[in-house]
């Protein structure tokens, strides 16, 4: 099961998706003769995305994990 840390990560990433989307959608509507530059940007703005996300993610997964062996040991 995801851990509510991961949860709150993965939201944050999507969330940035989403917004990266939205205004490369508006910039490209804007300025449509750029309209394939736009999206190749984007394309990299969501790699970065990606990529930064990875090592917030495997810290939230290490505080699910050692949230879910206090609650172990306290049972």
């Amino acid at each position: 099961m995801i851990g509510r840390h991961v949860l709150i990560e993965l939201m944050h990433m999507a969330a940035g998706i989403v917004l990266a989307l939205v205004m490369a959608w508006g910039a490209s509507w804007a300025v449509p003769l750029a309209r394939g530059d736009i999206w190749m940007v984007v394309a990299f703005v969501i790699a970065a995305i990606l990529l930064m996300g990875i090592e917030p993610l495997r810290h939230a997964a290490e505080a699910d994990a050692s949230e879910a062996d206090q609650r172990d040991v306290a049972a």
